[in-house]
């Protein structure tokens, strides 16, 4: 069968540290699966910010929802590690962006590699919306 493989980008735009909580372990008590994706889901809204692109404009009602994620293990990590979450912007579009992430540890050991397909969403209308045209330079780096 097939596995999922991220490729990852030469560099990153951004890079977050945020510790394994006693709550993100798991029955093998390591960190779980579902933990991952919140505390991913943390360091893009970090990114974003830092982007000046709020995950979600509460006056606005515009912002992005997450179309697909893609999620490649690489090693564990355990309560009381810090995991160094770095990020870049790949496949920027009319309509949306991935953000690609590498997941370390604080000895530098890669946890997981994932990316997340991000839309334009309006959240007031429930529809996709075009990105405008400077939202596409900022997320080009340009």
């Amino acid at each position: 069968m097939p596995r999922i493989r991220v490729n990852l980008p030469e560099t990153f735009r951004f890079s977050v540290a945020i510790p394994v909580r006693i709550t993100d372990l798991n029955y093998g008590a390591h960190l779980g699966n579902d933990a991952l994706l919140s505390i991913l889901h943390e360091a893009r809204v970090q990114f974003l910010l830092h982007l000046g692109r709020p995950e979600v404009d509460r006056t606005t009602g515009r912002g992005h929802i997450m179309a697909d994620v893609g999620i490649e293990y690489k090693g564990e990590a355990f309560h009381g590690d810090t995991l160094h979450i770095d990020m870049a912007v790949d496949d920027v579009a009319k309509y949306g962006f991935d953000i690609v992430y590498r997941v370390q540890n604080q000895a530098g050991r890669e946890v997981a590699r994932a990316k997340t397909g991000m839309l334009a969403f309006d959240y007031t209308t429930r529809k996709l919306l075009p990105l405008a045209e400077e939202d596409l330079r900022k997320l080009r780096g340009e």
